[in-house]
């Protein structure tokens, strides 16, 4: 969806009805100063609160035992490559 394009000026007279718009609708505009776009005017993204992990979590699929397994032996796999190789801090002098 693209933005809907508007001058400040209109957006400065019609301020009430484009934050109702873009609040209510989750449209979003481009103000624009002659021909110039300036700046956005658009939802804040809205995001989960940390709280709300826990249920997410449980919402998720469960794996199959044997996938789980599998899913298991390749974290250990993993870990004891990372643990042989002799990691280089790229920081160290």
């Amino acid at each position: 969806m693209s933005p809907n394009t508007l001058t400040v000026t209109e957006a400065v007279r019609n301020f009430s009805e484009y934050i109702s718009r873009v609040f209510y609708r989750h449209e979003s505009f481009v103000l624009r100063k002659g021909k110039k776009p300036v700046a956005e005017l658009r939802p804040v993204p809205r995001g989960r609160r940390l709280g709300d992990l826990p249920g997410l979590l449980c919402s998720l699929p469960h794996l199959a035992k044997k996938d789980a397994r599998a899913f298991a032996e390749d974290i250990k796999t993993a870990r004891r490559v990372i643990d042989s190789d002799k990691l280089r801090d790229p920081w160290a002098s």
